[in-house]
């Protein structure tokens, strides 16, 4: 009976579109992977119309068309990026594209055009590295074939290559993950957004090595103890 009515309770939600906050509609979306050499990959998942609407594309926003990967694929190829992958899904009535880019150096990513409504800035300050990302104005393009409701998200998220001391994220998912968000409203107006990071500029993965190393040590020291206590006491003179 509880699960039945579960059921039902989120069915009326459904129906009364209450749903908003739990199912978020992420209309366009950049995901960066971040080396501390400066190297990354960048995931950008977007609706063809978000693309059309953001970064002034050309791509048939029309539902019923296929979308055309390799155009995809050409649009994102850039002197600075190399697409690894594309793939497209379908949600909303809308065709979705995803595409992973590998980059040598990110803060020349502003060169490449799908990318360059943002300046970015990486570095060292003192005994921390700096990551800020910029975002500037979209190109605010009317698109055919699609009504937005309002709910649509735009979202920045960023992996840090190490602990993070300080960023003005939205919020944090499992520690290394900053998640930054603006409604497609606001990005279609160019509302101000700025990503800022300081983070450690020892990596996770050496700290996580050097943690392993430190327990293993720990393991050994009292191995060793162990050992020595168990021979010493076969060894020890009987008592007179």
């Amino acid at each position: 009976m509880r699960i039945g009515a579960a059921i039902a309770l989120l069915a009326v939600a459904v129906a009364g579109g209450r749903l908003g906050g739990l199912f978020r509609q992420y209309e366009y979306e950049e995901e960066m992977y971040l080396s501390l050499d400066g190297a990354a990959t960048v995931y950008v998942n977007s609706s063809v119309p978000a693309l059309d609407a953001l970064r002034g594309a050309t791509f048939d926003p029309d539902p019923t068309s296929r979308v055309d990967l390799a155009r995809i694929r050409e649009y994102f190829t850039t002197p600075v990026t190399h697409v690894a992958r594309v793939s497209t899904s379908r949600r909303h009535n809308r065709r979705f594209v995803h595409v992973r880019l590998e980059v040598d150096d990110v803060r020349r990513l502003g060169e490449a055009g799908p990318l360059a409504w943002s300046s970015y800035e990486f570095g060292r300050d003192g005994d921390l590295v700096v990551y800020r990302q910029t975002v500037g104005a979209s190109a605010g393009k009317t698109v055919e074939f699609v009504r937005w409701n309002g709910d649509e998200i735009v979202a920045f998220r960023l992996h840090a290559p190490s602990r993070v001391v300080g960023s003005n994220a939205d919020r944090a998912q499992r520690g290394n993950i900053l998640v930054w968000e603006q409604g497609l409203a606001d990005r279609m107006r160019g509302d101000p957004l700025t990503l800022d990071v300081r983070m450690e500029s020892q990596s996770i993965l050496y700290w996580t090595l050097r943690l392993f190393a430190s327990t293993i040590a720990a393991v050994a020291v009292m191995f060793g103890l162990v050992i020595w206590w168990i021979v010493w006491r076969r060894v020890r003179p009987a008592p007179g």
